[in-house]
């Protein structure tokens, strides 16, 4: 087996800084003092994988060039040969779609890539432009936006697929590549379509499946009033309440009688709202973690509950706020949606990681709580 790996490494810089995205907007994710992100998701990529391919010699690894692969790689010691690909110095589509073309072409069947929706949407690009059928890929996150289902839940699942994938006991389906509308995004409109299929490796409990969005009905609009009314008769009137994204926890601002950004996160008090604030303005507002709390929903169909399109809810926020004082509100119907019925987190902080995993109280109705367990 020839394994392929490709790296974007500008993915997921906009999130911690508030951007929802990083496509044509690197040089301000800089300027806000955003981090490359993808380099350490791929050394815990292939640190979890190393092991098992020291035990075997039946595959040989082939990356794109300089930070496209290359280099992290060669900074692990490992066996391994790059395509001749020309790359720009602020990485490109065009580069991550030369860089497909490439790898197929030198005998790659299993990409590794790592990036976000944007990502995924060159790749598939570039497999139908050239007709590379054969192509299997396993996408590991590192976006802001992760709605495809093409993404496994974290960088170890997809040592594990690739693992599977090597002692020939996986087999292929196809994954949907979603299309997500950054500039709309910004201006806090959802726009999310279908792009396109891509094959993919067959191991459902890795990968994190598409996102759907939450039904507009009139039993889940008053799901989430009833939700919003129980947490609003019990907010402390010196508290502050980080809010997370999406339709549910704005119901709760709007009853509330405050501005709520669909798609960023906000930080409520008794006296200010302060709205689509990143990673570094709510360590500023918050000047007492004991006093604050974090009202999240998961991403629908997916369950993912932090990791994906709420970075700004750093692992640092979340340590310092703690497990107890998170509120997961989740209607009935949305949570019965939820591929295999448990949440999942994915931080890119282990730490915290461990630190949220069991079962965590989410609110579904007016007083109603269920227990239901975090992997």
């Amino acid at each position: 087996m020839i394994i392929g790996l490709l790296v974007n490494p500008i993915a997921g810089m906009g999130g911690r800084v508030g951007l929802k995205g990083t496509d044509g907007v690197v040089e301000e994710a800089l300027r806000r003092g955003a981090k490359p992100i993808a380099a350490d998701r791929t050394r815990e990529f292939l640190t979890a994988l190393l092991p098992w391919l020291n035990r075997t010699d039946a595959y040989e690894l082939i990356t794109s060039p300089g930070p496209m692969g290359e280099d992290i790689v060669r900074s692990l010691d490992m066996q391994f040969t790059t395509v001749d690909v020309n790359v720009t110095y602020r990485t490109s589509s065009m580069d991550t779609r030369a860089c497909v073309l490439a790898l197929y072409e030198a005998g790659v069947r299993l990409l590794i890539f790592v990036g976000g929706d944007g990502t995924a949407r060159d790749i598939f690009d570039a497999v139908n432009a050239h007709e590379l059928n054969e192509l299997q890929v396993i996408g590991v996150p590192s976006g802001v936006k992760m709605y495809s289902g093409i993404f496994v839940v974290n960088p170890k699942d997809a040592a594990e697929v690739v693992r599977l994938v090597l002692e020939g006991t996986a087999t292929t389906t196809d994954y949907e590549i979603m299309d997500a509308d950054e500039e709309a995004f910004r201006e806090d409109r959802f726009i999310i379509n279908l792009y396109g299929y891509l094959k993919g490796p067959s191991v459902p409990a890795r990968f994190q499946g598409a996102k759907q969005a939450s039904p507009e009905t009139v039993d889940e609009h008053e799901a989430q009033e009833a939700i919003a009314n129980y947490i609003i008769e019990s907010i402390e009137p010196d508290a502050f309440y980080i809010l997370g994204p999406g339709t549910t926890v704005k119901t709760f601002a709007d009853l509330l009688g405050i501005k709520k950004t669909i798609l960023g996160v906000d930080v409520y008090t008794s006296t200010q709202t302060y709205n689509d604030v990143n990673e570094e303005s709510i360590l500023k507002i918050v000047n007492d973690f004991s006093k604050a709390w974090i009202v999240v929903s998961p991403i629908g169909h997916q369950g993912m509950l932090f990791g994906r399109g709420n970075q700004q809810i750093s692992p640092n926020i979340i340590k310092q706020v703690g497990r107890d004082q998170i509120t997961v509100i989740c209607t009935p119907a949305k949570l019965r949606g939820i591929d295999g019925g448990t949440l999942k987190v994915d931080t890119g902080d282990s730490e915290v990681d461990t630190m949220l995993r069991g079962y965590i109280r989410v609110l579904t109705d007016y007083n109603e709580i269920r227990l239901v367990a975090v992997e």
